[in-house]
Parts: C-alpha cells; structure tokens; sequence
C-alpha cells in the first residue's frame, strides 16, 4: 500500500481496528460498467476512467466481479486461468493501473475469486478429460462412475443450481460434478494440488495490490464425505434453507483459515469477504470468526420485504449474530445475480428476489430510496451494487435472442432473470448506450434510462443519485455512523422504524400511509419531499440530527 493511500482513506469510527468494519463498498460488473474500445462490453479501462465518479460519490472502495480469461459460459465466473485478464476486458497491465489509480484517489479494491469450480477449459480439467478413468489429474475434481446396469445414470441425485443434473458424462464413461452450469467443473478441496493453487492465486493478487477478495461460493468448497443422496427433488427450495451435503459443510472453515493467515502476512488490511448462502445468520457468522473472513454477505437482509417487522427482525438478528465473533454486519439491497431492489419493491411483498413483474415503477423507486437510508444508517459495512444510485430498476422485457444467462437456457432451471439486472449502466445522452461506449451495448438498454443517466440526475437535489451522494457525505461526516454493533431502537407506530446512534436519529415507514411522528431534531436527509416535520409520508425515511 502506497503511503499516500494510507493518509486519504476513511479511518474507522469504532473502536476495532479495520477499515472494512463501516467501509462503503461499490460492485462493479466489468461487462456493464463502462467500454473503452467500442466493442459493446465494459473493459477494465472503461473502469478507470470512471474511478473519479466513484470517489465523488464518496464510496470506500470497489468490488470488481470476474474480469479473468474465460469462456463466458457464465459470465466470467467459469474462470479459465486465474493469472490472466480475458481480451474482451483487457490485460494484465490494465488491470495494475486500475488498482494503482484506486489507491491514488484513496479507493481499495476488491477482486473476486471463484473457488468452488473452474471452467471445463482450465488446463488441469481438459487434460484430466485427455488423460481418461484413473488419471491422476482427475482427483483434482469429482469424476465418478454413474449409476444403473452400464453407469448410464449419475452418481447421485444432487441437482445443478441452475436446472437438472449436477453431473454431466464424458465420453469415457465417467461423471463429472458441476454444481452450477456443465461448463463449471467443481474442484476436490480434499486435494492438496488444489489447496496450493489457490494459496498461490491469493500470492498473486495481493502483490499486484488487491486489497481483498470476495469470496463465490464461499459455502460450496467441502462436500459431504460419499456425496451421499439427498432423497428429494426440486432442491434449489432448500437452498439457503437447510445445510445440504455440498453446501456450508464445516470442512471450509479450515480453508479460510489458512488464507486469512496469509493475508495477515501482507499490510494494508487485506480482507477476505464470504458469499455463503447459509440456512441463518449464525451458520453465516462462523464465516468471520476472527481467524477466517472479515466480512460475509447478509443474504437474510437482501431478501427481507419492505415490512417494518420483518426488517427490525432481521436487523436485529443481523447484528445479534455477529457481535460474538466480533465481525461487522453487512448489508445489501441489490447485486448481479437478484432482481434489482427498485424492481423487487415494487411488487407485492413474498415474491422474493427472482421476479420479471415490472411492477410500479415509481412505488418501487420511492420504497427503494427509503431503503438505501435505512442500509446506509445501520451499523457496519454497506455494499452498492453499480447503478442502484441511479435508481435503475431490472429490464424486464429483454428478448430471448440477446439473453445470455446459462439458466436462461435450461428448461428445468431458473428463468434467466439474471440477465434484467446486468444491463450496462446510462452516463450521457439522449439515446442508448447513453455513454456506455461508441459501439452500442452488449444488453439493449431501454429508451427512458435517459432521464436516468449519471448527467441527467447530476445537480438535480431531487434525484437518486444525488441522495446517494449526499447520505455518503453525511455518513462519512457523523462519527455515530458506519462502525459498531447496535441501534437504539425508539418507540414508534406500527409499519415504523426509528432508532437512535448517538446524535443521529433515523425513522422510516414502510406503510401505504403518512404517519404522525414528533420530529425528533432537525432533518439531515429525507429520501422524499416532507409537507410536515410532524409527518412522515408513505414509504419514506428520515435521518435526523437531535
């Protein structure tokens, strides 16, 4: 870490040490962020030179998803070299000057890492498949005999998180694991050529300057020992339900333990954050005891409604579960692989994450902004993901022929409502790609995102993007925000949320109706226009300074 980064970045509030503890952390989805060259997809020059618009919108640092060499069965997460940036982002070297650029305006950046499985055209994979029954190479990941009288049939009953078997048959006979797409070969954590690899990969990014990595999959690296039958169909309704045989076994621990110590060997504060899909925020908190991660996401939070009870239930939870590992709680509306909060908020609550209904749009806008003060006033670090400060909400009528979710093409999987929340991002102009890049743009983007554009919404006190703006500026100033592990929770009416950090007071409700509230102190920030500091109008949140 240069020294120059060391003195601008944001210096936690709390009493623990770690500027992950209350950081704001931006996602960057390469391929959507921002073209360079005109190919019609976001490249890692397009990413910085788009560094200065993430420092005026005052986040901490950014998290970048896969940019490696990769076929792109799955959007880069099936990851063919791991050293290696695919051409359609850049190289290497680009992928240096954007961590060096980060650092110089004071931002960290965060890569992802895929663990869990590779792409079938990984070396170790296509040469395993070369190499046939009994190679050595094959024990690097989970080949097996099939079923029935001529191993016609799968090794086991386990299904493919985006539709149909988890094993696919190679011409030799054998199977092979893939929990996600038949692309996406899972490894053998039980391997030790396995485990070296990635302690090599970690080596490798942390020298380059990374400042972190976001863990895919974090939950899925051990499987039950005989990958033994899970007896049921229709298993994705248990996922992030029940502990299954190859999901948050606890054999990943001891994994994770072993990269936090070589992470403690680099300076700077160098995270590790877990995507681990857990049945509850305790399993969830065993991830970030103090010798593992730093962070993991809080998918009980992404996926509550707009309800006051269940958000207080899940906030409460939230920070219950993670005070005794001694870990700050995260927090999430939106990322790449859920329908977008404007969007999911405004359909009728219970309909989850994985929607196509539009909805209302400005309902879902307005619930939305309440939202993000509610995220951005809670204890801990929040994460962005690139263009909910514009208040984007999911493209829903994305023609088949342009999709490109490998669920999308499964007819026993998902619907491919992936690909709604991935259209590139509008930062110019009257007309698509609305400066995306010279080249159009690889989803189309629709005619009314250019009343959204970064330049539309600049300067307008009114827009979304401006109260992001703002509720950073003002999270930033407070020494009551950001860090710590409690909320003082205040009396209020039914369908109403207020709490007290110090100073800072917050009120939100979740309701169809105003609501009488006694206006605790002057207003710092409302996320809709207030006719009555006695009032608090529908689906709205306040955050006051007493």
């Amino acid at each position: 870490m240069t020294q120059h980064l060391a003195e601008t970045l944001h210096t936690p509030t709390g009493t623990l040490p770690g500027w992950w503890r209350e950081a704001v952390i931006y996602q960057v989805y390469p391929r959507s962020f921002a073209d360079s060259n005109g190919d019609g997809m976001g490249d890692l020059e397009g990413i910085r030179s788009r560094l200065p618009y993430l420092k005026e919108l005052g986040v901490d640092a950014v998290w970048l998803s896969p940019f490696y060499a990769s076929p792109q069965a799955d959007a880069g997460y099936d990851v063919a070299d791991y050293r290696a940036i695919d051409p359609m982002f850049g190289t290497l070297h680009d992928a240096d000057a954007v961590i060096r650029d980060a650092h110089e305006l004071g931002l960290r950046i965060i890569v992802d890492l895929v663990p869990n499985h590779c792409s079938d055209q990984h070396d170790w994979f296509k040469q395993a498949v070369r190499e046939g029954a009994g190679s050595r190479l094959r024990e690097r990941f989970h080949f097996r005999p099939g079923k029935g009288e001529d191993g016609e049939l799968p090794p086991n009953d386990w299904e493919s998180i985006f539709g149909g078997p988890a094993w696919t048959r190679v011409p030799d006979g054998e199977w092979y694991l893939h929990l996600f797409a038949p692309e996406q070969p899972d490894f053998n954590w039980e391997h030790p050529a396995v485990q070296d690899e990635f302690r090599s990969i970690l080596r490798f990014w942390l020298d380059l300057g990374a400042d972190g990595f976001r863990v895919d999959v974090a939950h899925g690296l051990v499987k039950a020992p005989g990958l033994p039958d899970i007896g049921s169909g229709d298993q994705l309704k248990l996922l992030g339900n029940d502990i299954m045989p190859f999901f948050d076994q606890d054999g990943v621990h001891e994994i994770y333990r072993s990269w936090r110590r070589i992470l403690d060997e680099y300076e700077g504060d160098r995270v590790l954050v877990a995507e681990a899909w857990t049945p509850t925020v305790e399993r969830t908190a065993l991830y970030v005891r103090p010798d593992e991660m730093h962070q993991a996401f809080n998918f009980q939070y992404l996926t509550a409604d707009w309800n006051a009870g269940e958000l207080r239930k899940v906030i409460d939870g939230s920070l219950a579960a993670m005070r005794p590992v001694g870990a700050p709680t995260t927090w999430v509306l939106s990322n790449h692989d859920v329908t977008r909060h404007a969007t999911r908020f405004a359909n009728p609550p219970g309909l989850g994450t994985q929607l196509r209904e539009q909805g209302d749009r400005e309902l879902g806008l307005r619930r939305a902004r309440a939202a993000t003060l509610l995220m951005l006033a809670l204890p801990g670090s929040a994460y962005v993901y690139q263009g909910e400060e514009l208040g984007l909400p999911d493209v829903t009528d994305l023609p088949d022929e342009v999709r490109q979710d490998p669920s999308f093409f499964r007819a026993a999987g998902q619907d491919g409502f992936r690909d709604g929340c991935r259209v590139p991002i509008p930062w110019s102009g009257t007309e698509a790609p609305y400066g995306f890049g010279d080249g159009g743009s690889w989803l189309p983007q629709p005619a009314e995102w250019a009343e959204l554009s970064v330049e539309a919404q600049t300067g307008d006190p009114e827009s979304t993007l401006e109260l992001y703006r703002a509720a950073l500026r003002i999270r930033r100033e407070r020494a009551e925000l950001g860090a710590g592990d409690a909320v003082e929770w205040l009396p209020a009416p039914d369908g109403v949320l207020a709490f007290r950090r110090g100073g800072f007071v917050c009120t939100v409700n979740t309701t169809a109706e105003p609501v009488a509230l006694p206006a605790p102190g002057t207003v710092l920030l409302a996320s809709a226009v207030l006719e009555s500091p006695g009032t608090l109008p529908a689906d709205t949140a306040v955050w006051w300074e007493e």
